[in-house]
């Protein structure tokens, strides 16, 4: 009698076993599907960002693609590729924003590097005046002037002196009065660089 009972006992948890084992194993087959499915939107995703980067350096012409070291709309100087955004007032942006927009296209606000680099600013920067001008990667940080990539400034480039950083100030590049520290939430233009491609 115990002997059934022990035999029907196991197999009820075999057959329980045989359930568990049939939900792990559809499971398992759920899970290896949407794998295959993220894996193929990877690949798409990828492909497609390839194709951004060809169309972007390398339009087609008529004579096929002629490839370039910037993309479209972008200018090359030495080894960076640099685009100002020339936005109308209602299109400005504050300092974080404008850093964002960089960061959406594969750039960053400029980081100046060389005194050829801040000329390039200056000469960006023609039309502007009094308190428009454009934004780059230079902000007050616990009482310091930080550029993006985490050092501090140089100051051989501010002429004459930089101001005392004040946090919650940017700098912007204002032709006719060079660098000026404003509220880093005032709306403006800004300038974004990039490396540039060997072609």
């Amino acid at each position: 009698m115990n002997l059934t009972t022990d035999v029907q006992n196991l197999v009820t948890q075999n057959q329980q076993l045989e359930t568990q084992n049939q939900q792990l194993e559809t499971q398992r087959n759920n899970l290896t599907k949407q794998i295959q499915d993220l894996e193929t939107n990877w690949n798409k995703l990828n492909v497609s960002r390839a194709q951004w980067s060809i169309d972007a350096y390398c339009p087609r012409t008529n004579n096929g693609r002629q490839c370039a070291a910037c993309q479209n709309g972008w200018f090359l100087y030495m080894s960076n590729c640099y685009v100002y955004n020339n936005a109308a007032p209602d299109h400005q942006k504050t300092w974080e924003e404008a850093r964002q927009d960089c960061r959406g296209r594969g750039s960053d606000l400029v980081v100046v590097q060389s005194q050829e680099e801040k000329d390039i600013l200056k000469a960006v920067s023609v039309g502007s005046s009094g308190t428009a001008g454009y934004w780059f990667g230079l902000r007050a940080e616990g009482g310091r002037w930080k550029w993006i990539d985490g050092s501090n400034l140089t100051e051989s480039y501010w002429t004459p002196q930089p101001p005392p950083a004040t946090d919650s100030q940017c700098v912007m590049s204002v032709q006719n009065y060079n660098w000026i520290p404003v509220s880093c939430d005032q709306k403006q233009r800004w300038i974004c660089v990039m490396k540039a491609l060997s072609v």
